[in-house]
């Protein structure tokens, strides 16, 4: 989920950057690493989401738990909204965040972040009716288009697209699809590795189909998805670069990308 926090909401990174500044030194001190706190969404499928018994299934955990795996440490997982989740790290709730969180250089400013473990376009889907639609600013003009807040796509949309459209933002992006699908939206702009299985599997997805081209803007989608860590955490950093290297090279990279996706994430 190539999700980042909204340009409107810079007033709260500043907030945050006093957060982090705020540690003490003891704080920073290195740790064994034995235990992890890892703190997710929890309502992202198909990369972190709760099933029927409320536990944490998706692409981010079971990515998570093959990270943990290498590193040998005991992992436990908790679930956050979205907006919460960069605070929590601060505020030590979490040692790490494995939630789709884009790596972006406003994001660089408050946290560190791993090496990525996957990268991935947005696009665009309308209603079947609609897929003649282009989805460039001048096609999209008059209409309303939804993405989830906090993500890169709400930004994107609002900088881009808001001038000519009206942009509408949900908390959740099933709340943004549900919306698409019983037309009172007339686009959605997400990660593509969550619209594709909406789309193909999701009941109300037979209502729609991608229109336009990828979205790639670098500025606004970042460098990849990577695991959210403190800047003190230097150490852990290390060990969670090492352990992605650990499960591309020996293969349990692709055997979970194999689970949710038909095409490599990374």
């Amino acid at each position: 989920m190539t999700r980042l926090t909204t340009i409107s909401r810079r007033a709260a990174f500043v907030a945050l950057i006093a957060l982090g500044a705020a540690w003490s030194a003891d704080a920073a001190q290195a740790r064994d690493w034995r235990k992890i706190r890892i703190g997710t969404e929890g309502s992202y499928p198909p990369f972190n989401y709760m099933d029927a018994d409320r536990q944490l299934r998706g692409f981010d955990i079971d990515i998570a738990k093959a990270l943990c795996a290498k590193i040998g440490a005991e992992c436990t997982f908790g679930a956050q909204d979205w907006e919460g989740l960069i605070p929590a790290l601060l505020a030590n709730k979490y040692d790490a965040v494995v939630a789709s969180m884009s790596i972006t250089d406003e994001r660089k400013r408050v946290i560190a972040f791993s090496k990525r473990y996957y990268q991935t376009p947005a696009m665009f889907v309308a209603a079947k009716e609609n897929g003649s639609w282009g989805s460039t600013p001048e096609a999209l003009a008059g209409k309303t288009i939804g993405a989830q807040t906090g993500t890169a796509s709400a930004t994107y949309l609002e900088d881009v697209y808001g001038a000519a459209a009206t942009v509408k933002l949900y908390a959740t992006q099933d709340e943004a699809n549900l919306d698409l699908a019983s037309g009172r939206l007339d686009a959605v702009l997400a990660d593509k590795a969550v619209l594709l299985p909406w789309l193909e599997k999701a009941e109300e997805g037979k209502c729609c189909q991608v229109i336009g081209q990828d979205v790639r803007d670098p500025a606004y989608f970042g460098e990849g998805v990577g695991v959210g860590l403190r800047k003190e955490d230097a150490d852990l950093k290390a060990l969670f670069d090492k352990a992605i290297d650990d499960i591309r090279a020996d293969g349990t990279y692709d055997r979970i990308n194999a689970r949710y996706f038909p095409f490599s994430l990374y």
